[in-house]
């Protein structure tokens, strides 16, 4: 049954903005990405709203919805009372473009410093073989949809503007936790995560896994098992004096 929805919506860009009210027809079985378009479509042409598949797996869509990170296109209208007024922010830890688009390019950057899969030297590609239970644990990972939901609402870099220079973000910690995690890559990604990409800052809220619309458990099944790795090589005495043995045979 239709209704007329309040709604309360962010526009403006990198300089200003404000939130701007909007009275706008629901239809039952409708999306809050639904409700964007039909604004667009009869009350603000000009309004910016970022999205592609509106099946919740491109992760394009991302924004906020009354204070928390969600999908547009994976937000149904039926979780609202009628007359609940409905916010609709963009992600708050990325800079504005305009409107709902927010510069995401950070997360490309931190991408882009994670060395790519590196197998043995003495295998070539049609030689690589893994057991079963190795893929299961990796596939995981790989259900990222990458609407870096779990970047925006990480409090390392929502609440720490300099921590973004340090600090990758769990999706791409969950990354390295991944290619640290399969068999046959050789690089050594432990000492890595910590130096370089900031595992030290997470404090393991699990803020990240519950905000995914792919439900991956970020902190538990990535996140801390690469801190328990840290921990082995950095402070476990039997594993940091065969690392001095080991060294000191090779050279």
């Amino acid at each position: 049954m239709a209704y007329k929805a309040k709604f309360k919506v962010w526009r403006g860009d990198a300089d200003s903005g404000e939130l701007q009210d909007y009275l706008v027809e629901v239809n039952e079985g409708e999306v809050v990405l639904d409700i964007i378009h039909r604004l667009q479509a009869t009350q603000t042409p000009d309004l910016a709203v970022r999205w592609n598949c509106k099946a919740g797996k491109c992760g394009s869509c991302s924004a906020e919805v009354n204070g928390r990170p969600k999908l547009l296109c994976m937000t149904r209208m039926s979780t609202f009372t009628e007359d609940e007024v409905i916010t609709v922010t963009p992600m708050r830890t990325f800079p504005v473009i305009r409107d709902l688009v927010t510069d995401v390019s950070f997360n490309y950057t931190k991408a882009r410093e994670i060395p790519s899969f590196t197998p043995p030297a003495d295998l070539a590609p049609g030689e690589y073989r893994m057991q079963q239970v190795d893929v299961e644990r990796s596939q995981e990972f790989r259900k990222c949809i990458e609407c870096f939901l779990c970047q925006n609402t990480c409090h390392v870099v929502r609440d720490h503007e300099d921590n973004k220079e340090s600090f990758a973000g769990p999706r791409y910690l969950m990354r390295v936790a991944e290619l640290e995690m399969h068999p046959l890559d050789v690089a050594d990604r432990v000492v890595e995560a910590q130096d370089q990409h900031g595992l030290g800052f997470c404090n393991i809220t699990k803020c990240c896994s519950e905000v995914c619309p792919e439900h991956i458990k970020i902190t538990d099944n990535a996140l801390i098992p690469m801190k328990e790795r840290v921990a082995d090589r950095k402070y476990d005495p039997v594993v940091w004096l065969g690392s001095k043995i080991f060294r000191r045979s090779k050279t």
